[in-house]
């Protein structure tokens, strides 16, 4: 597996997504956002063991790459709260995005050179997704994924839209199935 592969995404651990966008938009004029709220998961495996987790995305273009904010909405342990603990009121990067052939192949490559997975999980659709844990080298996490169609369109319409933004609400809500 290539470590030179290109970062697609900088995602952001924060206490409000529709909010963490906005002021990302009236700072640096990324956007406009796609809020998918309660993204439904089949499966959450957390360092080995099956949670519940509950979150909802903010979903922006920022120059050439994507830009997310993420809240995690249940409580409990996740790979958010491994790097910005519940209750903390901290908040910050998280991770940045690959896209990589094999998802489970690319976690152990990353276990193989002692970054732990942090998190794979399964949306209800089957779309895999995964964390690596690369705090102690990175100082963040690097998820996962594999550029199957839904993904590549979903960047796509994203990347759109910001070259077709010209003014007025920033954020629309959408919803995974």
């Amino acid at each position: 597996m290539s470590l030179s592969l290109p970062v697609r995404q900088i995602a952001y651990f924060c206490a409000d997504v529709r909010t963490a966008a906005r002021a990302h938009h009236a700072a640096f004029g990324s956007g406009p956002y796609f809020v998918a709220d309660n993204v439904p998961l089949a499966r959450a495996v957390h360092r080995g063991v099956e949670r519940p987790l509950d979150h909802s995305s903010a979903y922006g273009q920022w120059g050439a790459v994507m830009i997310e904010f993420v809240q995690q909405n249940n409580p409990g342990p996740s790979p958010f709260h491994d790097i910005y603990p519940e209750g903390s009121g901290r908040f910050g990067i998280h991770h940045v995005a690959l896209f990589v052939d094999d998802v489970d192949a690319a976690l152990a490559g990353f276990e193989a050179r002692g970054c732990p997975t942090a998190l794979r999980a399964e949306m209800n659709d089957g779309f895999v997704f995964g964390f690596a844990d690369t705090t102690a080298t990175l100082g963040h996490m690097t998820e996962l994924y594999a550029p199957v169609e839904t993904l590549t369109g979903f960047y796509a319409l994203v990347s759109q839209a910001a070259k077709d933004y010209r003014g007025g609400e920033i954020i629309t809500t959408i919803a995974f199935s």
